[in-house]
């Protein structure tokens, strides 16, 4: 009823920042439900694809096998950039093979990182700049029923409690938009960060897995 009514006498400036609080909370939770979805899919194919590697008997026999319990394409990557060797002058083939191999490896695990991290920083925008959205909402509706009651000529606490207490609902409006977002950050931040270690680890032990070069080396 309090927003209904502050929309209704509000101006353009509110009904903005109604609509921009309303697109925000539809993207932060649509970023939510997808992210719970992918990292928890990801997490245990990560962990399905390693094991499946590691039990196969030669890297050829462990490209043809991980695919199918790697969905997101997060550990596969680390062993096409394991290949046959060629012959190149340029600087991708630079150094020895170790040196190679850390540097193909280092580029799939910095690829599966960008993959997890997406829509972290959406997240993160939406719960720095929600509340003070709502804060604008509430300062011009407070604003805009003080030059309203101000015209009447009669001031009195009736007159201002009721505008100025549906003016304030925008601040919380504002602050139920960015706690989830907040959470599911600082939630997703955790979970995307034992998936990277456990790739990291995986990079490792292939970079010194003897008898592996470099894709294109």
């Amino acid at each position: 009823m309090g927003i209904a009514r502050f929309l209704a006498q509000g101006d353009t400036v509110s009904r903005s920042v109604a609509l921009s609080l309303l697109v925000l909370s539809v993207a932060s939770w649509v970023v939510i439900a997808w992210k719970a979805w992918m990292l928890r899919r990801a997490g245990g194919d990560v962990v399905r694809t390693v094991a499946c590697v590691w039990q196969s008997p030669t890297l050829d026999a462990a490209r043809g096998a991980a695919p199918a319990f790697d969905r997101h394409a997060l550990v596969t990557p680390f062993l096409a950039a394991l290949g046959a060797p060629m012959a190149g002058a340029t600087l991708a083939h630079a150094g020895d093979s170790s040196q190679q191999r850390t540097r193909v490896l280092r580029g799939a695990l910095q690829a599966a990182s960008v993959r997890l991290q997406f829509g972290q920083v959406l997240l993160a925008t939406i719960g720095a700049v929600a509340p003070f959205i709502g804060l604008l909402g509430t300062v011009w509706g407070i604003h805009h029923a003080l030059v309203d009651i101000a015209g009447a000529g009669q001031i009195t606490i009736e007159r201002i409690a009721g505008p100025v207490g549906e003016a304030l609902v925008m601040t919380a409006a504002g602050l139920a938009v960015a706690i989830p977002a907040v959470l599911a950050y600082n939630l997703f931040g955790r979970r995307i960060a034992r998936i990277e270690a456990e790739l990291e680890g995986f990079a490792q032990d292939l970079r010194d897995l003897p008898g592996t070069v470099a894709a294109g080396s």
